[in-house]
């Protein structure tokens, strides 16, 4: 139990900084609606998706997370790839030769919805929002998008595992056991089947946490932190079976330094993928993943922490299932979100 109320006392004395970060998760890749609004109805089918990250294996109050995304398209033009192959089948033609998928392709929409939860120790984040995205052809292979995604962010401190000398103590006892706050993220996509770079922001609305009395006429306010996401990433076809995968991300919410991530996955018959990505002075992560059939995937990774942390825990594991609804193309790999 000391580790539990080590931790809690530090999450409790670095409020602004901690509560108010969004999870983090490794296979973000796999799933950047879970960063930017803009990808609601990317695809031609419905992507609904669970995920759980397990953080800091044996580590008493470490972070677990969930999440459950749904988001698909309204109104929009269903055109053959050439990667639209069916298992581990490849075109007759090789399959770098594209077709001309933009004749005429009108702009889209794309709706959608997130639910999120993370526990650590006494304390909680969940948030739900929902999402519109409005996608539009800018050349014969290019489209842009922009999004935009209300929601509500609930902090919970569940006071029953947090044992204090002072029964009383105004870190506990102060009004702030459940908060709930209005959240907004908005973001722009810019996209093609063999590259993809977005900008987003969370947290955008300038809600705030009260701070614990100070017993002085006026209390301290502290804002909830906003986040600003910026992702770039890059398909090359090297054969019609193989291709690789380098994609970026960079992280910024202030007082917190820059975060970056660097990933490169592998990806064959557009069924299996295998991939290592580094977040800077943090971890260093494996994954892998199968395109099982055109309704189900599935994915695994495992973090090993290259921080002072790292010493106190057995990394972190993190699994992804994903459902294709509405797949009527029967695509087995993404054709926009890879």
């Amino acid at each position: 139990m000391q580790k539990l109320f080590a931790l809690a006392f530090a999450l409790l004395t670095a409020m602004q900084v901690l509560a108010q970060q969004k999870p983090q998760y490794t296979q973000y890749t796999l799933n950047n609606y879970l960063l930017n609004p803009a990808i609601s109805g990317i695809e031609d089918y419905a992507d609904l998706r669970l995920g759980t990250r397990q953080q800091w294996a044996g580590l008493e109050g470490a972070p677990q997370s969930y999440y459950l995304t749904l988001h698909m398209p309204l109104n929009k033009d269903v055109i053959p790839s050439y990667r639209g192959g069916r298992g581990n089948e490849l075109p007759k033609e090789a399959s770098t030769k594209r077709t001309n998928m933009y004749r005429r392709v009108r702009p889209h929409h794309g709706l959608g919805a997130m639910a999120m939860t993370t526990q650590t120790g006494p304390l909680s984040r969940s948030s739900f929002s929902a999402s519109y995205a409005y996608h539009l052809p800018v050349s014969k292979t290019t489209r842009i998008s922009a999004g935009v995604a209300p929601g509500l962010v609930q902090y919970s401190l569940d006071p029953s595992l947090v044992k204090t000398a002072n029964s009383n103590d105004p870190a506990i006892m102060d009004g702030r056991v459940n908060e709930v706050k209005f959240d907004l993220t908005m973001g722009l996509w810019l996209y093609s089947q063999n590259y993809y770079v977005g900008v987003s922001g969370a947290q955008l609305v300038p809600a705030r946490r009260r701070y614990i009395q100070t017993g002085t006429p006026e209390d301290r306010d502290g804002k909830l932190q906003k986040h600003y996401f910026a992702t770039a990433g890059l398909r090359l076809d090297v054969s019609p079976a193989l291709s690789f995968i380098p994609s970026v991300m960079v992280k910024l919410a202030q007082p917190s330094p820059a975060s970056v991530d660097a990933n490169l996955k592998a990806l064959y018959g557009n069924r299996v993928w295998a991939g290592i990505s580094y977040r800077h002075k943090d971890a260093v992560a494996g994954m892998a993943g199968i395109n099982i059939s055109p309704l189900l995937d599935v994915a695994y990774s495992y973090d090993a922490s290259t921080s002072p942390l790292g010493v106190s825990h057995g990394g972190s594991h993190e699994v992804v299932l994903g459902l294709k609804l509405r797949n009527t193309s029967k695509v087995i790999c993404p054709v926009w979100a890879w």
